[in-house]
C-alpha cells in the first residue's frame, strides 16, 4: 500500500519535471533569438548575431577537417581504393546523422554551450560539466596535431624545408602558428568566420590546382594498388574518424549564428559535400596519376605528389 502512494506521489512529480524540462526547451528556442524589423538577428540579451551562412560553412570545414590533410595514413593502411570508398561512403554514414543531429538541437538550443546544454538539460549539470571538460581536452590533443601536419606539408613541398626535421625551426614554425591561430580568436567572431573563409580557400587552392593537372593522367587501374601484407583496419577508420568528426562542435557557436534554425541545417549540409570532395577529389587524382606504392603515403605524401 506504502509504494502505492509513493508512485502515485512521484508521477505528479515527474510529469510536472517534464512540463519545466519541455517549457525551457520552448522558450530557449523561441525565446534566444528576436528578430528588429528586417534587421540583423538579436539575442535576447539585445547581443547581435554576426555569423551567417557563407562563415558558418567554413567554421565547420575546420572544426571537421580543414583540408586532406593527414588522409595519407589511410592508402597506407588499405591502399587506394578502400580509402576512396571510405571516403566516399563515411561522410555522409556519419557526418549526415551527426550534422542533422547538430542542426536540430542547436537550434532548440540556440546559444554558445552547445553539447554542454544538451547534456545539462538532459542529464543535469554533472553530467554537462564532465561533458564539456572531456571536450575540452579531446579538442586540445586534437588540434595540437594540424601545426605539426601542417610543417609536414610545408616541408614536404620545398617552401620551407628546415621546419620538416626536428630541431629549432620545426618548433618555432609550431609556437609562432599556435600563437597566431590563438590570438585571431580574439578579433571577433565575425573576423574569424571570414577569416575562415579566405583560409578556406587559399587551403583549397593548392589541391583544387592538383586536382584538374593530375586528371589527364589518371588511370583508374592504379586505384586497385594493394598494401603488401594485411590491412591495417585500425589505422584505417581511426584515420577516417579523426578527419571526419567533430560536427557537434559547431553548436558551441549556435549563440552567435544568424537565425540558427534556417542557418545550422543549410551550413552543415553544404560542408558535408565540401568535406567530402576536398578529401575524395585530392585523393581520386593523386592515387589515379601516380605510380607510388601504397607504403609510400606517409603524412606530407600528398605535397610531394603535387611537385610530381
Amino acid at each position: 500500500m506504502s509504494q502505492g502512494f509513493l508512485l502515485a506521489a512521484e508521477q505528479p512529480s515527474q510529469r510536472q519535471e517534464q512540463q519545466e524540462l519541455h517549457d525551457i526547451v520552448r522558450q530557449e528556442h523561441h525565446g534566444y533569438t528576436r528578430q528588429q524589423g528586417g534587421g540583423p538577428t538579436l539575442s535576447v540579451y539585445g547581443h547581435k548575431r554576426k555569423i551567417t551562412l557563407i562563415p558558418l560553412v567554413f567554421l565547420i570545414y575546420f572544426e571537421v577537417a580543414g583540408g586532406p590533410y593527414g588522409a595519407e595514413k589511410a592508402v597506407l593502411a588499405a591502399g587506394p581504393l578502400f580509402t576512396l570508398l571510405g571516403f566516399l561512403v563515411f561522410p555522409f554514414a556519419w557526418g549526415v546523422p551527426e550534422s542533422l543531429i547538430t542542426a536540430e538541437l542547436a537550434a532548440a538550443f540556440p546559444g554558445n554551450g552547445g553539447f554542454v546544454l544538451w547534456a545539462d538539460h538532459a542529464f543535469g549539470p554533472l553530467a554537462g560539466f564532465l561533458l564539456g571538460m572531456w571536450k575540452y581536452l579531446s579538442i586540445v590533443i586534437n588540434i595540437a596535431a594540424y601545426t605539426a601536419l601542417i610543417a609536414d606539408y610545408l616541408g614536404g613541398s620545398g617552401v620551407a624545408p628546415a621546419v620538416a626535421q626536428p630541431g629549432g625551426a620545426r618548433t618555432g614554425a609550431v609556437i609562432g602558428m599556435t600563437l597566431l591561430l590563438s590570438f585571431v580568436n580574439y578579433a571577433g567572431v565575425s573576423i574569424v568566420g571570414w577569416g575562415a573563409v579566405a583560409l578556406g580557400m587559399v587551403s583549397l587552392a593548392p589541391f583544387v590546382l592538383m586536382t584538374a593537372m593530375a586528371v589527364p593522367k589518371v588511370r583508374p587501374s592504379r586505384w586497385a594498388s594493394q598494401v603488401k601484407g594485411d590491412k591495417d583496419w585500425r589505422l584505417f577508420f581511426n584515420t577516417l574518424f579523426w578527419n571526419l568528426n567533430y560536427w557537434d562542435c559547431a553548436s558551441t557557436m549556435a549563440g552567435e549564428v544568424e537565425r540558427p534554425e534556417q542557418t545550422f541545417p543549410r551550413a552543415l549540409a553544404l560542408a558535408v559535400v565540401l568535406i567530402a570532395g576536398s578529401y575524395l577529389l585530392p585523393l581520386m587524382a593523386a592515387t589515379g596519376a601516380i605510380d607510388a606504392p601504397p607504403d609510400a603515403w606517409v603524412n606530407g605524401y600528398l605535397a610531394d605528389a603535387a611537385g610530381t
